[in-house]
């Protein structure tokens, strides 16, 4: 007969693995540039760069169409939130692509890529239970507005409480890639502006 602490164990060590590999699958792979220089990279040649601009945005125009297109929720969340709107869009950039319909393969969702509190993101258990229980569901997170929103108020809340934006961005990243994430995310930041 098998023991309610063996069962545990195992409970445990799987729920371990499985963040653990969720995990690995977000590890950001390549810096993004902002050079408006022809590279005659077949991929990069045809993206062009939107040089019209809402009037009333103050986001560099540096940034492509894909993030472009969400200047107004981008620049009324970092009014609420105190943040610079390249930033908000360097996450976007780095997260999405800006795809509003973005999910990964851990479950995070939208624009932001903020993880639900259902989905596959339901497994991933904390202490005191499933890890993001206190978040939207993954059909609200897949509004623009709010998961705009959402991320904004996280990016916020981290940089109060880490009082640098690489430590805030670490804790926004994926758990297991230290301060690589920060990094991409702090160097698309400074190549858009």
């Amino acid at each position: 007969m098998v023991s309610i602490s063996k069962i545990f164990v195992g409970v445990f060590l799987g729920s371990l693995f499985l963040i653990f590999a969720a995990t690995r699958l977000l590890l950001p792979s390549e810096i993004v540039s902002a050079s408006t220089e022809k590279n005659n990279d077949p991929i990069t040649d045809n993206v062009e760069i939107s040089e019209e601009q809402e009037p009333n945005c103050s986001m560099s125009v540096s940034f492509p169409e894909e993030i472009q297109q969400w200047c107004d929720l981008i620049e009324e969340n970092s009014f609420t939130y105190d943040l610079d709107p390249d930033l908000i869009a360097a996450v976007m950039l780095q997260e999405s692509g800006g795809d509003q319909n973005a999910y990964s393969t851990s479950g995070a969702v939208g624009l932001m890529q903020i993880m639900p509190k259902d989905g596959i993101a339901a497994n991933f258990m904390c202490i005191n239970g499933p890890c993001f229980s206190n978040r939207p569901g993954m059909a609200e997170l897949y509004d623009p507005q709010l998961n705009i929103e959402y991320g904004s108020r996280m990016l916020s809340n981290l940089f109060e409480k880490y009082g640098d934006w690489r430590e805030a961005l670490r804790a926004y990243g994926p758990m297991d890639v230290g301060y690589h994430y920060a990094d991409l995310v702090l160097s698309i930041y400074e190549n858009y502006q």
